[in-house]
């Protein structure tokens, strides 16, 4: 596997390990229709509300911040994909999406950044 992958799979535990610590309880992981995906599907029980949450993951912020790569296009595909998730299962919750950006490497504490109703 590529290193970037490695580093993409990593900030997602250590981001599905951060909501739980949240209380949030996660309802899938890495949710894939066609060639797009959700990174974690959870449910934020303190607003009763089903969250998409996209994770990225960056070794540093020499180049980019990490909420920044999540330009129109990924907006435009996580909210077509969510749509089919939320009618496909029957939510009958509040939806909402977040980004969480998390830097560092494995074996680091990573800086974790939660960006609620992200858009």
């Amino acid at each position: 596997m590529a290193a970037h992958n490695d580093l993409g799979k990593w900030g997602e535990e250590v981001a599905a390990a951060y909501l739980q610590g949240k209380d949030y309880a996660i309802v899938a992981r890495d949710w894939k229709q066609g060639h797009r995906d959700l990174d974690i599907i959870a449910v934020d029980p303190a607003a009763d509300t089903l969250v998409f949450v996209e994770v990225k993951a960056r070794r540093n912020r020499l180049f980019t911040d990490p909420v920044d790569a999540v330009g129109y296009e990924k907006i435009r595909n996580l909210r077509l994909l969510a749509n089919y998730y939320v009618k496909l299962h029957h939510v009958d919750l509040d939806i909402r999406f977040d980004i969480i950006s998390v830097v560092g490497m494995p074996g680091s504490e990573p800086e974790i950044e939660h960006i609620i109703d992200a858009f």
